[in-house]
């Protein structure tokens, strides 16, 4: 069944997935397009960019796109269900006090896993700059997007370059001709995806109404409006979830808390609301782990539901075909600014992890060993060597 096989994949690339959003698409890449070839190359970059666009947490849109693609409805709650469960599970027992990890910033294990995220990172950006950037046109636009990114970091930046890519390339680029091997057809009518755009718009008018009814109305409404309004993902979505939980449902320095350890889990960084959910004293802990977590990313995946369809279409018009391989170009950019911050310069502090960073890439790429063994012998390594 394919849903089982899409489910047991993202259950352990969400057990082996540290490093951030950035990080897991080159996670993705690795599993989807280099290891089981489920995508193209072209086809993976479409949909990061147009992950990119929509608010929500860009991995998890990407991951629950190609398990939509894989198989169908099914897929899609099972690459979702799979990734998150574990950094969810481990937020919850957090907040319950179960598990205390206390202060791990300086943990060995962790710099290793910050090692891998850098050499998984730079085998994504040398992949696809061989197969996206193909003429000179397009290697303008990834090195400009990645020089303005890196002066101009934040996700209003980062959609505006990809903007500008598409039209650069739309107005320069001759009309391209669909290629082969273009997305399969989507589990979605364009009807039916127009209903989820429509409810997801619903949802955001509707939930405040309903907010002050009960608490767990306003658990649902703090977090459905956090994931719905932040573009980028990751840690742009701090300042959103803390306007609606401190003080309303817990102190700041239980946020602050929580927030520290969520960066040293595997897994989609919107997990952060499942801890909130289950440290909030206004329902019980594992009812609103729930809400808190459905309500953080739901907004990401119906939209990316309901645009999927139309972009499938558009994508297949030659003059959009041209505009959408700027957007992939500038994409690889965006992922370059990445690899320089936050993720080398998070990751590499001196001499000893910029040595274990080499040995990972090598195993990636000349040993082509999977991404999760390279990320388990670095934390390995990182807990006794750095």
């Amino acid at each position: 069944m394919r849903a089982l096989e899409v489910f047991w994949v993202f259950l352990r690339l969400g057990l082996t997935s540290f490093g951030g959003p950035v990080a897991h698409l080159g996670y993705f890449r690795a599993e989807f397009v280099t290891r089981r070839a489920w995508l193209t190359e072209q086809d993976y970059a479409d949909l990061m960019a147009l992950a990119q666009f929509l608010p929500g947490p860009t991995s998890s849109q990407t991951g629950f796109a190609v398990g939509l693609l894989r198989a169908g409805w099914p897929g899609a709650l099972a690459a979702w269900l799979g990734f998150t469960l574990p950094s969810a599970l481990l937020m919850v027992a957090l907040a319950l006090g179960i598990t205390r990890l206390g202060d791990v910033s300086a943990a060995g294990w962790l710099a290793g896993l910050k090692v891998a995220a850098v050499a998984i990172v730079a085998q994504a950006v040398g992949g696809m700059w061989s197969s996206l950037v193909t003429d000179r046109l397009r290697a303008g636009l990834a090195l400009g997007v990645a020089a303005l990114l890196v002066v101009v970091p934040g996700a209003g930046a980062q959609v505006l370059a990809l903007l500008a890519c598409s039209l650069i390339s739309w107005r320069f680029l001759p009309a391209m001709a669909l290629r082969e091997g273009h997305l399969p057809p989507v589990a979605v009518s364009r009807g039916a995806g127009l209903g989820l755009l429509v409810g997801c718009g619903a949802l955001l008018l509707l939930l405040p109404v309903l907010a002050p009814l009960a608490a767990g109305w306003a658990l649902l409404d703090a977090t459905y409006r956090a994931g719905a309004l932040v573009f980028g993902g990751g840690h742009v979505v701090l300042p959103l979830l803390e306007a609606g939980f401190v003080p309303h449902f817990l102190g700041h320095e239980t946020f602050i808390g929580g927030y520290g350890a969520a960066n040293a889990v595997p897994g989609p960084l919107f997990t952060f609301a499942t801890y909130l959910g289950a440290a909030q004293g206004s329902v019980s802990p594992a009812l609103g782990a729930g809400i808190a977590t459905v309500g953080v990313f739901l907004p990401g995946l119906l939209l990316m539901a309901g645009v999927l369809p139309f972009w499938s279409a558009l994508s297949a018009l030659p003059a959009a075909r041209s505009a959408l391989a700027g957007v992939n170009a500038g994409v690889v950019g965006l992922l370059l600014a990445a690899l320089y911050s936050p993720v080398f310069t998070g990751g590499i502090r001196g001499p000893r992890e910029l040595a274990l960073a080499l040995v990972a890439y090598a195993a990636l790429t000349a040993g082509r060993l999977p991404a999760w063994a390279v990320v388990l012998g670095c934390a390995l390594l990182g807990q006794f060597v750095l």
